[in-house]
């Protein structure tokens, strides 16, 4: 039973992070991102208001499944684990970090890579693993690799760090926080089996 809850939550995290789906070739492609706070749940039906302010109906499909957020902090960042960090170029060169995601180890490689990302204008996601990690008293700086490739990534004082939790249906309630990643089919309705929600206080914030 544990394996098995530990295969759904990573199952979850994947796709609910949209790193299974990185681009999006047209308006009808899986892998809208929804951001926002949740209005209702009745039934299958999810009502969010989202950060843009509208509010956004999502259909959950049978047998739909939510995973939690829980915090950590710079300090847990070592070398060897695989994380996925949403930055931006920062002027003076090189990337500033939005937000960092620690996976649990059975996920090291998967979605491997750096890609666009919606969280800021500009933003990037890069699913790596830290393979240098400097401390300092203004934050930490990362060195990670994907693909043969090398990123450095200043992760700032006060960025948000979270691993990944359980979660259940009851805490898909109104007023929590959720990040979900939608299908939209032709008629433009929104569909999801998995979501990400926040808990204790902890938001998602990718």
């Amino acid at each position: 039973m544990r394996f098995q809850r530990l295969q759904s939550l990573l199952a979850i995290a994947l796709v609910a992070l949209g790193t299974a789906a990185p681009s999006l070739s047209s308006a009808a492609d899986a892998g809208v991102r929804v951001r926002g706070t949740v209005i209702a749940r009745s039934g299958d039906q999810l009502d969010v208001k989202s950060r843009e302010g509208s509010v956004v109906t999502i259909k959950l499909k049978e047998g739909w499944m939510a995973s939690g957020v829980a915090a950590a902090s710079i300090g847990d960042i070592k070398p060897g684990d695989y994380v996925g960090i949403a930055s931006l170029p920062k002027s003076q060169g090189g990337d500033g970090a939005l937000e960092v995601v620690i996976f649990p180890p059975a996920m090291k490689g998967a979605a491997e890579g750096s890609f666009g990302w919606d969280l800021k204008p500009n933003s990037t996601m890069t699913n790596a693993t830290v393979s240098n990690a400097v401390k300092s008293v203004e934050g930490s700086t990362v060195t990670v690799t994907y693909h043969g490739q090398e990123k450095k990534i200043a992760i700032p004082t006060g960025t948000p760090v979270v691993t990944l939790t359980q979660a259940t249906a009851d805490d898909v309630k109104a007023g929590a926080v959720v990040f979900v990643v939608a299908e939209k089919d032709a008629d433009g309705k929104l569909s999801s089996g998995r979501l990400v929600v926040g808990k204790n206080g902890v938001v998602p914030p990718m």
